[in-house]
């Protein structure tokens, strides 16, 4: 899509962002991984002047993982690191202004909404769009930083081509875990599910479908403690019925070890303003990313894109078409001021 045409037409060639005045931004971007940087990119094309806040972690949490093999137009994969770097200078290039820092405040009442960052500078902006992603929960073990990246993986769809024929263990007992699981055993050589409690606490038809899959192997009331391994992971430590007269400790030698044990959306900060659901994901309005505040009505100039409001897909391509999306709004709403 062509972006508008909004030369300045004293001089000829100088561009005027849309909405905005002053101090007041026109477009101010919250969080910097596909989602964000791609809304910085088109939000910038169609002069914007977007404001880009990176949030603690520089590239989202797709920086957490090595190569990223699945994402549009690298054929022979691409370092993770490497790619957000590329979105990121893409977005710059276009003219968005990337900060490193945190909005640990927001006051969504009335417009231009207003924001607070994490050194004390407030921002008044016409248009917002909440890129803020969502992070995996851990089990809370010193080891899985240790091998992140190393065999400790939260998305199985990200990382599983690099288990081909190998052996994994995954850790859940939902729906999200049994997708997973699911998924490697179409890839992987064995799969074992580690799940604390002594049943799955999945949809009968997920329960159904790992239970009939020869390559999947559940291992009930089984706790992991730790991993192993030289170059990185080689097995985890193991124990079963943790606390019971019978308790057992052994080791599991397995090659890669992925978290399903559900994500947490970055939102707490809009939670007293914004419809979000039980878990703490934006609820959308249909295909749009346009937001609702509490009590049910769309909030003119306030966007959500990528995982913070994607409970399903938790994708980089799905979050950078999103971002897309929320600044092609953000471009028709300010026409509208």
């Amino acid at each position: 899509m062509n972006s508008t045409d909004n030369t300045n037409p004293q001089s000829g060639s100088a561009p005027l962002p849309l909405g905005g005045d002053g101090g007041r931004l026109s477009c101010l971007i919250i969080g910097s991984g596909p989602a964000g940087y791609t809304a910085a990119i088109y939000a910038g094309r169609a002069n914007l002047s977007p404001v880009l806040y990176t949030g603690m972690q520089m590239g989202g949490q797709l920086t957490q993982t090595t190569i990223v093999e699945n994402f549009p137009g690298y054929p022979e994969g691409v370092d993770a690191n490497q790619m957000m770097g590329e979105l990121q200078q893409q977005a710059a290039r276009f003219g968005a202004d990337i900060r490193f820092g945190v909005i640990t405040k927001v006051d969504l009442s009335k417009r231009p909404y207003t924001v607070t960052t994490d050194d004390g500078t407030e921002l008044e902006a016409d248009t917002i769009i909440i890129a803020t992603g969502a992070s995996a929960k851990y089990l809370g073990l010193d080891d899985e930083k240790k091998y992140n990246g190393q065999g400790v993986s939260a998305c199985a769809t990200c990382d599983g081509f690099f288990y081909r024929k190998k052996v994994v263990a995954v850790v859940g007992g939902g729906d999200t875990a049994c997708e997973e699981a699911t998924y490697l055993a179409g890839l992987c050589q064995k799969v074992y599910m580690i799940v604390r409690k002594p049943f799955l606490r999945a949809s009968d038809i997920m329960k159904k479908r790992v239970e009939e899959n020869p390559k999947i192997e559940i291992l009930y009331e089984h706790n992991t403690i730790g991993l192993y391994g030289e170059n990185g992971v080689e097995g985890a430590h193991l124990v079963k019925r943790k606390g019971e007269a019978d308790e057992e400790c052994y080791d599991l030698p397995i090659d890669g070890f992925f978290l399903a044990i559900g994500h947490k959306p970055n939102t707490d900060v809009f939670a007293e303003w914004l419809q979000l659901d039980e878990t703490g994901y934006i609820k959308t309005v249909g295909d749009s990313p346009c937001v609702l505040d509490k009590e049910g009505n769309i909030l003119p100039g306030v966007f959500a894109a990528g995982d913070c409001a994607d409970p399903h897909y938790r994708q980089a391509i799905v979050a950078a078409g999103s971002g897309c999306k929320a600044a092609l709004e953000a471009e028709r709403y300010l026409q509208t001021l």
